[in-house]
């Protein structure tokens, strides 16, 4: 297990701001990752612009979940990059 490059502070800004369109993920190298989210939210407002309210809401619903446990992994020192390395918190250290 290695310390990853990627800053923990912008990781957890940007998955606070942005989190329901996946910018953090992108920054943080999972790609795929980040245009699933992107595609729920966008899915998700385009049914509630065309009258389909409640499924809208509950894609909506599951992606704010998803969003909520990412940002929690993240905060713990939980979460690796795109590759494979954990993004850890100011004085977090490696265990074995």
């Amino acid at each position: 297990m290695k310390q990853s490059k990627k800053k923990y502070t912008t990781a957890v800004c940007l998955s606070g701001t942005f989190g329901l369109l996946g910018i953090h993920h992108f920054y943080l190298g999972r790609w795929l990752h980040g245009v699933a989210d992107l595609s729920m939210t966008v899915c998700a407002l385009i049914l509630i612009g065309i009258g389909s309210d409640v499924l809208g809401y509950l894609v909506l619903g599951i992606d704010i979940i998803h969003t909520v446990i990412v940002t929690i992994f993240l905060l713990i020192g939980g979460y690796k990059d795109g590759n494979g390395d954990t993004v850890m918190y100011p004085g977090q250290t490696l265990k074995k």
